[in-house]
């Protein structure tokens, strides 16, 4: 098997991914967010989306044996197998805003929205065109009595991950998230790979 592909802390790419491929999303060191994105390669007006799937899964804990949505109610990835049980599709891309609004006394950064944008450029999305991302691996509880919602660390451990099987031809845009809270303050690289 090959090795895994490594993206740097705080950092985003896009690559093509074929139907059938198995898409695996490893946190190498633990406790680290990854946001994906996915679009169909034919036409990515076609997009993954988080209302969809709710509606088709019937909960917003999505784990193995769930299958993720585009706008247009297709299939695009299968989640096959998941080392972890825990992750977030509700929270929107981080971003220079976000930054401003939590992290009023930190550094700015582009967050993923601006790393997500900047890959997905060459593949014809804009920015207005990312929408909510599968947030491989965040923690998210949501408060059943009051609807509150909490960034927690992550639960995953060195080497978990989740793997997608392709339900069409895709672009697929990854990160290693840039936010504090969540990963846990503290920011680590994303490793991926490819089984054809």
């Amino acid at each position: 098997m090959t090795e895994p592909t490594r993206i740097p802390e705080r950092s985003g790419t896009a690559f093509k991914l074929p139907a059938g491929a198995l898409l695996q999303v490893i946190d190498p060191k633990g406790v680290q967010v990854a946001d994906l994105l996915a679009f169909n390669a034919a036409d990515v007006g076609e997009a993954i989306s988080s209302g969809r799937t709710f509606d088709y899964a019937e909960t917003i804990y999505l784990t193995t044996g769930h299958t993720l949505y585009s706008n247009r109610s297709r299939a695009m990835l299968e989640i096959v197998a998941d080392d972890v049980g825990r992750h977030d599709f509700l929270l929107t891309p981080c971003s220079y805003d976000t930054f401003r609004h939590f992290y009023p006394d930190k550094p700015l950064h582009r967050g993923c929205f601006g790393n997500l944008a900047e890959a997905l450029a060459p593949y014809g999305v804009t920015e207005d065109m990312i929408p909510c991302a599968f947030n491989c691996f965040m923690n998210v509880p949501v408060n059943g009595a009051t609807g509150k919602l909490e960034v927690l660390p992550p639960i995953s451990k060195p080497g978990d991950k989740i793997v997608f099987r392709a339900a069409m031809d895709l672009v697929i845009g990854l990160t290693a998230c840039s936010a504090y809270s969540s990963n846990g303050g503290s920011f680590k690289p994303i490793d991926y790979r490819v089984v054809a």
